[in-house]
């Protein structure tokens, strides 16, 4: 495997760079989520228009780029190293590759063209506010209780009395970018006990009237880059995304999560390698004791650190980039980089780094957002070593075998 960057991934990356390096500061981010919206809406047609983001990794045949999860990671880097407040990663990253994993041909159709254009936004909203959980990187979805199981709480589906269409009843917490969406893609259960599954379904909100029942509210996030909404159903008309219903969706999910996580560990590392590099050219201007801070040996040890632990974390987002089976696990280690890396950089800071005005604070917040949106961490691992087996039976195991006493030698022996 060639984990070399080509010449059109750079040239990417320049431009992008380029693009929003002018909308990166703290002031930027501030205005951007104080919108309606939470994003700057000039700066997502741009993106979108000349630079073609949002169908980056869609095919062409839908007004796509048509190119691949590499080049959607070295997006997403970017999109991390700023910030930036979009719809990217709710619409480009989550969304839409399950609208064309699973949505039909007339589906894909009508909505795929207007997702790359940058005019229509969607959101996924999953019950149990964890998409962790919904992409089964923390859990089995096996039997989709996850998604209410048929029990209370979660959203259940029903089929409409006249024959056609669906009826959908819940609420989910934490949808990203949910209250701006055109387009919202729910998670629901429906079956009952005997027939127990997991379904998406379609809820169009960019029309002149919102659909009947639904109700989007925004929440206060700890991330103001992150919005997060409610959205409550209350006998809302979906659309069923595909046309089986008797297949469940958690299986799909599942496949598509991990090269969400890829996407998502990228955009992680770009967060952490930003926030690095402020913090060095911090302490490279900042005196103490008549002295550059980063003169200091022991600052410049634990830059060092720092530096190893993201180039570490990147080389594993873009394996997983490469490979999804990976992504559960390069998450895991981008989100941990990302917390140690914007703590140390509100230490390297001082006083000034947990101010409210100063940058340092912003890359703090995003950190502690996303293990709580994404992680935690050591349940990332544990469940991708589960998968991968590291803690089942070794080779040619056939069950317990009976041992009898064993010999205590000098070694063994403990004082009590």
């Amino acid at each position: 495997m060639d984990a070399a960057f080509t010449a059109e991934q750079d040239e990417i990356r320049r431009t992008l760079r380029e693009l929003l390096a002018g909308h990166s500061g703290p002031d930027d981010v501030r205005s951007a989520t104080g919108t309606r919206d939470g994003y700057d809406a000039g700066l997502w047609r741009r993106l979108a228009q000349d630079l073609g983001l949002p169908g980056i990794a869609l095919p062409q045949e839908y007004g796509g780029a048509g190119r691949g999860p590499a080049e959607l990671a070295v997006v997403c880097e970017e999109a991390g190293r700023a910030l930036l407040p979009s719809p990217l990663l709710a619409t480009a990253v989550l969304a839409a590759p399950l609208i064309a994993a699973l949505g039909t041909e007339e589906q894909r159709t009508a909505l795929l063209p207007a997702v790359a254009a940058g005019e229509l936004t969607a959101a996924l909203a999953v019950p149990g506010g964890s998409l962790a959980t919904a992409l089964g990187l923390t859990v089995d979805l096996t039997g989709g209780s996850w998604a209410g199981g048929g029990r209370a709480g979660g959203v259940q589906a029903r089929p409409a009395g006249d024959g056609g269409g669906w009826r959908l009843y819940g609420e989910a917490d934490q949808v990203l970018d949910g209250h701006s969406a055109g387009l919202l893609l729910v998670a629901a259960h429906t079956g009952g006990f005997p027939r127990s599954r997991t379904l998406l379904f379609l809820v169009r909100t960019d029309g002149p009237q919102a659909p009947a029942g639904l109700v989007r509210t925004r929440q206060t996030a700890l991330d103001e880059t992150r919005p997060l909404a409610r959205v409550q159903l209350r006998d809302t008309e979906a659309e069923l995304l595909g046309a089986d219903d008797t297949v469940d969706a958690s299986a799909a999910l599942a496949v598509g999560g991990r090269a969400v996580a890829a996407a998502l560990a990228a955009e992680a590392v770009g967060a952490a390698a930003s926030a690095l590099e402020r913090t060095v050219a911090h302490v490279g201007e900042r005196e103490r004791f008549g002295r550059a801070a980063g003169s200091f040996r022991t600052v410049q040890h634990r830059l060092a650190d720092l530096y190893v632990r993201v180039q570490s974390a990147r080389s594993a987002a873009y394996y997983a980039a490469r490979d999804p089976e990976a992504g559960g696990l390069a998450l895991a280690q981008a989100l941990e980089v990302l917390h140690i890396t914007t703590a140390e950089a509100v230490q390297l800071h001082g006083g000034v780094g947990f101010t409210r005005e100063h940058e340092a604070r912003l890359y703090f917040k995003r950190a502690a957002a996303d293990e709580l949106l994404l992680g935690p961490v050591h349940r990332l691992r544990d469940h991708a070593a589960e998968r991968a087996g590291l803690f089942g039976p070794g080779p040619g195991a056939q069950g317990s075998v009976e041992q009898g006493p064993v010999e205590q030698g000098p070694a063994d022996r403990v004082a009590v």
